[in-house]
């Protein structure tokens, strides 16, 4: 028998608090401005997008 270790609310919480500060620098940079900041917001509204379904699909295997 195996037993479930336990987490602490910042092992919890830490992935969620990254892409939510990654999504608001995202839209941040996207209503401030053009050139780097245009690649900036992509890259920051992108990368949520694309971890949480890999998030999914990973725990669902």
């Amino acid at each position: 028998m195996t037993r479930r270790r336990h987490f602490t609310l910042g092992e919890i919480f830490a992935v969620p608090l990254l892409l939510a500060i990654v999504t608001i620098v995202g839209l941040v940079a996207a209503l401030l401005g053009d050139g780097w900041l245009d690649t900036l917001s992509w890259a920051g509204l992108a990368i949520p997008a694309l971890v949480i379904p890999w998030a999914l699909i990973r725990r669902r295997a």
